[in-house]
């Protein structure tokens, strides 16, 4: 089972550390994509019109400032950068031993730089959304799909993906196997939805049973939140509330 998450734009940063490796990330296989992207964005990240490319306000200076020393800045282990109302209600430190266990295997954070992360890869803070442009590339999540589909593919093999994902990183890759995908739908706000997707994927790390199908994955989670499932012709819906 794979539980997809997607990353936050809060960031926890370093003062001191090595900077992140790119041949030690998770699925070698997408380095070169993540190289031609670090170079994009650095460049990017250095022109006028910066926050424009990058849909940030100008407010937040500092931060795109911060894409031009990505190769050089203290690298920070993907269970402790993002922060943010899902990673707050997820609360990885406070899992047990065997939920983190299991977080380490089947987490994977969408990333617009990264294509996608493991919990125990090390990367430096950065500020980019899938829904940017940058020059030369287009859309991020069109950039992606080619590289991302055949690992996280592999990735997923005969289990479960359960998605916890925005439209936006949905759209990077969307699994083979459509009877094994099920969205996790949160009805009401975004801050909402956000906290209750946080804790879905905690207590999926807390579970010690590995659900096999959608219908076994509705049953886990039942006894914590109030879930409806529905077949879809993309996959599966899984509404779930409080």
């Amino acid at each position: 089972m794979l539980v997809l998450l997607p990353p936050s734009e809060s960031k926890h940063a370093r003062t001191r550390g090595r900077p992140m490796d790119l041949d030690a990330l998770s699925w070698p296989e997408l380095t070169a994509t993540r190289e031609r992207l670090l170079n994009t964005l650095g460049e990017a990240s250095g022109r006028p019109d910066a926050g424009e490319l990058l849909k940030v306000s100008p407010g937040l200076g500092e931060e795109i400032a911060r894409n031009t020393r990505l190769r050089t800045a203290p690298a920070v282990p993907v269970a402790e950068l993002y922060t943010g109302v899902l990673y707050d209600a997820l609360s990885l430190s406070t899992l047990s031993s065997a939920g983190r266990r299991r977080a380490t295997r089947t987490l994977v954070v969408a990333s617009a730089l990264h294509g996608a992360l493991r919990l125990g890869d090390r990367v430096s803070p950065y500020r980019l959304s899938m829904s940017a442009r940058l020059p030369g590339v287009g859309p991020l999540a069109a950039c992606w799909r080619p590289a991302l589909g055949p690992v996280l593919d592999a990735a997923a093999g005969d289990g479960l993906v359960v998605d916890c994902r925005s439209g936006s990183y949905a759209a990077a890759w969307t699994p083979a196997r459509s009877e094994r995908w099920v969205r996790v739908e949160v009805p009401g706000a975004t801050h909402l939805a956000k906290h209750t997707r946080g804790l879905v994927a905690r207590a999926l790390c807390e579970q010690p049973g590995r659900p096999r199908t959608a219908e076994q994955l509705a049953d886990a989670l039942a006894g914590e939140f109030s879930v409806a499932l529905e077949r879809t012709a993309k996959g599966w819906a899984l509404r779930v509330g409080r």
